[in-house]
């Protein structure tokens, strides 16, 4: 299992379609196919050593490697793929829009749009993300305009009722602007004694959403 690559950039062959590129890495005369972001492409080039953290992916009949110039991108990459329906190249083209800081960033705002902007994610597929990616990623911590840190990681762990409410309203066929109203609506205290149990919650976010009808 390879988890980094130290050497030279001798080949780089932009796929900027896909949303990702492909630089060949060059070490003790052994090179590397390695698919990257097009924001690492554009920070490469010919001849310059690079340092790279590598996700080795392998499938039945095949393996890839994947680099990322940061610890926190590798990281972020992962937790993708542990999202339903998230694969290497959905994977990458969400980093390539947005690296971990801004990815942080849009899913502590709900932005539904801002995902919606990633080659390949409709509406739909947006609304799950928004949902799955705040219990699989591990992202850098955020400060808010007044200085208080944000960790959707620790967030995610003791509001896992809270993402469950998320869920269940998705699959009823609330949009975006709906959840984040019954959401914003149900009361921090119960969020944090929820623990584990999400029912309590989504009928209080129900009722919410009927007294707003």
């Amino acid at each position: 299992m390879i988890g980094s690559l130290r050497g030279t950039v001798i080949d780089r062959d932009p796929a900027f379609d896909k949303g990702h590129s492909e630089i060949l890495v060059e070490c003790s005369g052994v090179g590397y196919r390695t698919t990257v972001t097009t924001s690492t492409l554009g920070s490469v080039s010919l001849d310059a050593e690079i340092f790279l953290f590598i996700h080795h992916h392998h499938w039945e009949a095949d393996q890839k490697l994947y680099g990322f110039l940061t610890r926190d991108e590798r990281n972020a990459f992962e937790g993708l793929l542990g999202a339903h329906k998230v694969g290497p190249a959905l994977a990458l083209a969400i980093l390539s829009t947005y690296p971990p800081a801004r990815l942080a960033r849009v899913l502590a705002d709900d932005d539904l749009d801002a995902l919606c902007d990633v080659p390949g994610v409709g509406k739909k597929t947006a609304q799950r993300l928004l949902v799955d990616l705040k219990s699989t990623l591990v992202l850098p911590v955020l400060d808010t305009a007044d200085g208080d840190p944000i960790d959707l990681t620790e967030a995610s762990v003791r509001s896992a009722a809270l993402s469950d409410v998320r869920a269940a309203l998705v699959a009823l066929g609330y949009g975006t602007d709906d959840i984040k109203s019954a959401v914003a609506a149900l009361d921090p205290a119960d969020i944090e004694a929820a623990g584990s149990e999400s029912g309590g919650l989504l009928k209080k976010a129900l009722r919410a959403l009927a007294a707003g009808a």
